[in-house]
């Protein structure tokens, strides 16, 4: 009898192949290895990512997956965190391994209420090799979910076990890695062997798992301490175990037993304070000029406008400077590489007219501001004038807020900034974070559809380049920073998930974006929703994104 046969597509090569039914991804893989700069950890099926174990039955169009995207990166920092979870329970089986947050180029974690010894680290580190060298492969069980329920609880897993509780399948899949279950929330490796490079390094009371970015995914990265980004996500992660909420499980235990309003006017007076501590912060330093900058959707202009308001109440005149207003002429902005006008670098702001502008109204001149249009393309004398007074203080927000060339004839004492991020301590459960840019692409996803008429897939599509932009323009330069806000919400993704849900579901799978908005749909199902959105104050972060903002935009 003829093997059976099915035609697919290789998007790498342009190639169309024939493979017997039932091929393996990963023996596929193999022969298209050498179109790759970094290891290939799953492959993209009809735009749908499958591990390297799954057979193909249908005809397909490929591409594979490597470290150099997203998708793998994510892949490989999953698998190394369940070999970190496995050589943890090998050596220290009654302390539980918490991966709490990102910070640089790794992750953060510990033990629960337990310093980590540097002895202990090593040992870690160690094992850890071993289970690398021994190439092991993970296996994956599909279980119901009761089943799954009871496993972890039977291995100590209460917050995995509480938040599985809440999510609508009916089955649950379950890796192991040799004798250790675990249960992930996306995809594994094929085995310990594909996720070789790494780090372990002895930071506070706990470590840093480090491992290889998508900008250099062949290669270790050099980790650099953040001392003020690791004080905001400690600050944080003790407010989180004060009111009762650390984990995706809890909030929906918040939402399930209907305490979400008195957790949302929590959540909104710890905001109000420390914007009210930030600005006496401020009134302290005898900064009349105010920098603030930070990724996208931190919610920087509303707390701008908050800030703004604070200041009043400690006696400033504020005036908001838009950077936006400073952009060159469109005919003098540098290009990127595709020849299009680059806004995010620094040489495309008019940084001579700014400092002097600055400097002007820091000495008490009256200064008319220009006024740039996107439409022309051109600056125009037509801005706001400010007529400085002894009580007079500006605030600036902008991704180039935080770095030194910006407002370089400037001196130091007249400048005060701020680093604002949502740094949710939000997590799945001990072993899962919630990654910020997340929380903040769901945060944008709605923003854009709300008020710019963009579609979650064009939100999608620009976002790697937003993220690129972030890397190059806003995080080397977080550290510069005087203070940090953290703009997360405890609450917010049980809002969120009432837009971005719908959204997400209009990208079908004839785009390469299907892959992430399966993703975010799968990350937002664990989740509770609220759907009185009444009970926000329209001062809210979060109204920057949902609507109904006090604030004008």
């Amino acid at each position: 009898m003829a093997t059976e046969m099915i035609r697919l597509h290789i998007e790498e090569t342009g190639e169309d192949v024939l493979c017997p039914r039932g091929v393996r991804l990963d023996s596929l893989a193999k022969d298209y290895a050498a179109y790759h700069t970094s290891r290939i950890m799953a492959a993209r099926v009809n735009n749908d990512i499958r591990e390297l174990f799954k057979t193909l039955k249908h005809d397909a169009t490929i591409r594979f997956i490597d470290m150099s995207v997203e998708d793998g990166a994510r892949i490989y920092q999953r698998g190394l965190v369940f070999i970190l979870y496995a050589a943890a329970r090998d050596l220290f089986p009654d302390r539980r391994l918490r991966v709490l947050h990102s910070l640089g180029q790794g992750l953060f974690c510990d033990f629960r209420e337990t310093r980590v010894t540097d002895d202990e680290i090593a040992q870690i580190k160690q094992r850890m090799h071993e289970l690398i060298d021994q190439d092991v492969e993970y296996q994956k069980k599909e279980l119901y979910k009761w089943d799954a329920l009871q496993l972890l609880e039977n291995l100590g897993m209460h917050d995995k076990a509480e938040l599985l509780r809440y999510r609508s399948k009916s089955t649950v899949n379950i890796y192991y890695l040799g004798k250790h279950p675990n249960y992930f929330y996306g995809f594994m490796p094929h085995s310990t062997g594909d996720t070789p490079l790494f780090d372990l390094i002895p930071y506070r009371t706990g470590m840093v798992l480090v491992f290889p970015g998508i900008t250099s995914p062949t290669a270790l990265p050099d980790y650099v301490p953040q001392a003020k980004l690791a004080d905001i996500f400690d600050e944080a992660e003790e407010w989180g175990r004060i009111i009762g909420v650390e984990t995706a499980g809890d909030l929906n235990s918040v939402v399930a037993s209907g305490r979400t309003r008195e957790l949302i006017m929590v959540s909104e007076m710890l905001h109000e304070k420390k914007i009210a501590q930030l600005a006496d912060r401020v009134t302290a330093s005898g900064a009349h000029l105010v920098l603030i900058a930070g990724p996208s959707s931190s919610g920087k202009t509303t707390f701008s406008k908050r800030l703004a308001l604070q200041l009043r109440v400690n006696g400033f005149d504020p005036h908001a400077i838009s950077l936006d207003d400073y952009f060159v002429d469109r005919d003098k902005n540098p290009l990127d590489p595709e020849g299009k006008p680059d806004f995010e670098c620094l040489e495309s702001l008019n940084t001579v007219r700014f400092n002097n502008d600055l400097n002007r109204i820091l000495a008490g001149e009256t200064v008319t501001r220009p006024k740039y249009s996107f439409k022309t393309g051109t600056s125009t004398e037509t801005g706001d004038t400010i007529v400085p007074n002894n009580r007079t203080i500006l605030v600036v927000e902008g991704i180039h807020g935080l770095n030194p060339k910006l407002t370089s004839q400037i001196p130091d004492s007249a400048k005060y900034r701020i680093y604002v991020s949502a740094l949710t301590f939000l997590n799945l459960d001990a072993d899962n974070r919630i990654p910020t840019t997340d929380v903040r692409i769901l945060r944008r996803m709605v923003r854009d559809h709300n008020f710019r008429g963009y579609s979650a897939l064009q939100t999608l599509q620009i976002w790697h380049s937003v993220r690129m932009g972030e890397e190059r323009h806003i995080f080397p330069f977080q550290e510069n920073a005087d203070a940090m806000f953290n703009s997360s919400l405890v609450y917010e993704l049980a809002f969120l998930k009432n837009y971005a849900m719908q959204l997400l579901l209009q990208i079908d799978n004839t785009v390469p974006e299907y892959s992430e908005a399966r993703r975010l749909i799968r990350f937002l199902d664990y989740f509770l929703p609220v759907m009185d959105i009444d009970v926000i104050p329209s001062t809210s972060i979060i109204r920057e994104f949902i609507g109904n903002s006090y604030f004008n935009y």
